[in-house]
């Protein structure tokens, strides 16, 4: 049974010698702690202190920190230390956990103005550089599906559709919801602002153009980045973090060829199909609404939504979903190669992921927006 940390002191001419005894480790932190003060306390007034750790049983970490803080603080108050009868690996310990102090660094001059513009060029070199290696992977993902495309064995299929069963039928559930609470919400708005003009059947053109042009593809896209874009990039940082992703380089196979191009095609072919179920969905939640809480039943919605609509609407949501998933994809891939060897980049790179696809999807339907304004479509 190991003996509590204990130690004895005698006093020679101006020299006090402390012989330390027992176990000096963390499970007997609270005596270590009360012996430090004590030995401290004798100290005092004394020109020399010599540790005698002949007699110590076991010694730890905690131990050792707490020998060698004991140390420097008796050297602090002008009392010169040594060490005797210190068993090697007790000297390696001793040397490897010794109490350190940092000199406290001078508070850094702040001007406001030069920290704004800082962080602002800070910002633009960093969303150049995104910039740039997106376009750069871009470039090297289009050269590899043009080398899949020439040499068809090499497309791999089954990936493909796995990927797509995950982006699209599972996603698909929710999808459908969120998009049949915002139709049925945006036609209760519309009937309410319009009841006062006397003209509620116009909600109807509402929830109509709204959904096909705007919010279903909009929507779907936002949930997309936000599940699919992030298992994209957790996917293929875990992957790197394991070192797999150097493994298919030995293997003699592209990373980009097996990870990313099956994912991009998936979420290419996903997104459209998406936006239409969620086209559906938000008009049936309108209808019901336009039925429930403004008397419109659904015969005339169906009539009035055709007059409505026409079908240039529809198209322009489906024109829009495959270049978002494009977006979406390429973000995602990037910051999932962009991932080092730590749990908290990858946290970092995933969220960065959800972010900048959220952003880059809302600006992306932005110019959609002008261009089939300028054109008239």
């Amino acid at each position: 049974m190991p003996q509590i940390p204990d130690f004895s002191s005698a006093r020679t001419d101006d020299a006090l010698h402390f012989r330390f005894a027992g176990s000096w480790t963390v499970d007997a932190a609270r005596a270590l702690q009360e012996r430090v003060e004590m030995l401290i306390a004798e100290a005092r007034g004394a020109a020399q202190a010599v540790f005698d750790l002949g007699d110590i049983e076991r010694l730890d970490t905690s131990g050792a920190f707490l020998i060698d803080r004991t140390r420097q603080d008796l050297n602090g108050r002008g009392i010169a230390t040594r060490l005797e009868r210190v068993r090697p690996e007790f000297q390696i310990l001793l040397s490897e956990a010794r109490y350190r102090t940092f000199p406290d660094l001078p508070p850094p001059r702040k001007n406001l103005g030069f920290e704004i513009a800082a962080d602002v060029g800070e910002s633009l070199v960093t969303t150049g550089r995104d910039l740039f290696n997106a376009t750069s992977f871009l470039g090297e993902v289009v050269a590899t599906l043009g080398r899949t495309l020439l040499t068809p064995s090499r497309f791999r299929i089954t990936s493909v559709i796995v990927h797509f069963e995950n982006f699209a039928f599972r996603s698909l559930p929710i999808i459908a919801l969120i998009n049949f609470l915002v139709g049925g919400i945006v036609a209760q708005r519309g009937i309410y602002l319009l009841q006062r003009f006397g003209a509620p059947t116009y909600a109807i053109d509402l929830v109509g153009m709204l959904t096909m042009r705007e919010l279903g593809v909009l929507l779907t896209s936002i949930m997309i980045a936000g599940r699919s874009g992030s298992a994209i990039t957790a996917e293929i940082g875990a992957m790197k973090m394991r070192e797999e992703i150097d493994a298919l380089h030995v293997m003699g196979l592209q990373p980009i060829e097996v990870l990313v191009v099956p994912r991009l095609i998936a979420l290419v072919l996903a997104l459209p199909a998406l936006t239409i179920a969620a086209n559906t969905a938000a008009l049936f939640g309108g209808m019901l609404v336009a039925w429930g809480y403004g008397g419109i039943t659904p015969e005339n919605f169906l009539t009035h939504l055709q007059n409505a609509v026409d079908t240039s609407d529809f198209w322009v949501g489906i024109i829009k979903a495959p270049f978002m998933a494009l977006v979406i994809g390429l973000i995602a891939a990037t910051e999932g190669f962009n991932v080092q060897g730590s749990a908290e980049s990858l946290g970092r790179q995933v969220t960065a992921s959800v972010v900048k696809s959220i952003f880059m999807v809302i600006v992306v339907d932005g110019f959609f927006s002008i261009f089939f304004s300028s054109i008239r479509f």
